[in-house]
């Protein structure tokens, strides 16, 4: 493949600053398992690439290592020229990710677009025959989840979840010594996510003539173009994301809960609401507690020192992108982590420490994925467990919103005789855009 890094390493700084082993029969436009594994001993995997701006931008460059970028999609005009010309003359670029799928050359597909679009546009490229590595979160709601592993199992694809501290070091660390008991048993995990934004009310008006509004509305409500609406700050508008509680969320209760090794049962949320009109509404000032099949207790909280805190009957272990700490890591040499069959942390990595710290937890997370795609077995971010780990964020945010304690069975995923709380377990499709 022909490619200017130069070109590649300026698109991606400018988007960030500016803005199962058997295959089923062949779809339209999918690549059959014969056709996949001859490109793939080749290096030359085919892969189309969906919402190109901010880290959409940042998970093709990585794919561009194992693969060769063939398509690229945006409904920003903008956005797209500039990505097709940052990967040379090669990949052909669409507005509608639809028209993207039905190339036989594109065999895996990633998605890096706001998350109203991640379950849909999964979907939809198993349903092609792709597979799919698709940004955090999974969904927007507890149903689409569901949906997800159904099509997932139906159609034998590989989905890897952009949930890539599951492939940093520190916190595999954390995770092992955790479930090897490295502090005794496990009472209490409290995260810490960060503050919501505030603002508006802002102004609404034409939207640029370079952006496909409505195809960037999807499935959500036909609303009036706002700027703010748009791009990286849909995270604050519920209709789009889930604030930080699905942001950070996504990353840092899926490390807690694959450490507690359960499941909630109960939620309990506290919040305040902007009351502004035309502007950011997610809550603020928010906090919610979760009870554990197993009797352990998180907190989720907007104020403190951004990371995850466990703590055992005998000690505690703190841990962020930046560090993993306390006792049990500092008396590491003297008591070496045993081997464990289904182990989480990368021994080699912990045998040569001076490795472990200049890993690319992103670049590996990618190569697990490429990986998988060639053997495929499941990605360390499947479906199944993201789902899981985001519901969670989902229960904490309908928790917020209706201000008391809910009950949850986590082998229906239904509320407990709740009829509002189940109701906020789906969302409305808007006409065109449902999920098939």
């Amino acid at each position: 493949m022909q490619t200017s890094s130069i070109d590649r390493r300026r698109f991606l700084a400018s988007t960030l600053l500016g803005g199962s082993a058997a295959a089923l029969m062949p779809f339209a436009g999918e690549s059959t398992a014969q056709e996949v594994s001859t490109r793939s001993a080749a290096n030359d995997i085919g892969v189309g690439c969906i919402g190109m701006r901010y880290q959409g931008s940042v998970i093709a460059n990585k794919a561009a290592m194992y693969g060769k970028i063939v398509a690229v999609c945006d409904v920003d005009r903008h956005v797209r020229d500039q990505a097709k010309a940052s990967f040379g003359s090669t990949p052909r670029a669409f507005e509608d990710y639809r028209d993207l799928l039905k190339r036989k050359d594109v065999d895996v597909v990633t998605i890096g677009t706001p998350d109203h679009w991640h379950t849909k546009m999964v979907i939809d490229a198993c349903r092609a025959g792709k597979d799919v590595y698709c940004e955090k979160p999974l969904t927007l709601t507890i149903e689409e989840g569901q949906q997800l592993q159904r099509v997932v199992e139906e159609t034998g694809r590989v989905v890897q979840v952009g949930s890539w501290q599951r492939s940093d070091h520190r916190f595999r660390l954390a995770v092992e010594m955790i479930r090897q008991g490295r502090i005794g048993k496990l009472t209490r995990v409290d995260v810490v996510l960060g503050k919501n934004k505030t603002g508006g009310p802002f102004q609404s008006g034409e939207a640029p003539h370079n952006l496909n509004w409505d195809l960037w509305q999807g499935q959500t409500p036909d609303v009036p173009y706002i700027q703010e609406r748009c791009h990286y700050t849909f995270r604050w508008w519920k209709e789009y994301s889930g604030g930080q509680m699905t942001d950070w969320g996504a990353h840092h209760l899926d490390i807690a809960q694959w450490a507690i090794d359960s499941l909630p049962v109960e939620i309990q949320g506290n919040a305040k609401w902007p009351k502004v009109q035309d502007g950011y509404n997610v809550p603020i000032d928010f906090n919610v507690t979760y009870q554990y099949e197993n009797g352990v207790t998180m907190t989720v909280a907007d104020e403190g020192r951004n990371g995850i805190l466990f703590t055992g009957d005998e000690g505690r272990i703190f841990v962020n992108r930046g560090t993993v700490s306390g006792k049990p890591v500092e008396e590491l040499a003297k008591h070496p982590l045993e081997r464990q069959d289904w182990k989480v942390y990368e021994f080699d990595n912990l045998d040569r420490p001076e490795r472990a710290g200049k890993l690319d937890a992103i670049v590996n997370h990618m190569g697990n994925f490429f990986d998988c795609i060639r053997t495929r077995k499941k990605p360390i971010s499947d479906v199944e467990s993201q789902h899981r780990s985001v519901s969670t964020c989902h229960l904490g945010n309908i928790a917020l919103q209706l201000g008391r304690t809910l009950k949850w069975n986590p082998q229906t995923e239904e509320f407990i005789d709740d009829t509002t709380a189940n109701a906020l377990r789906r969302r409305d499709q808007r006409e065109g855009f449902e999920t098939a």
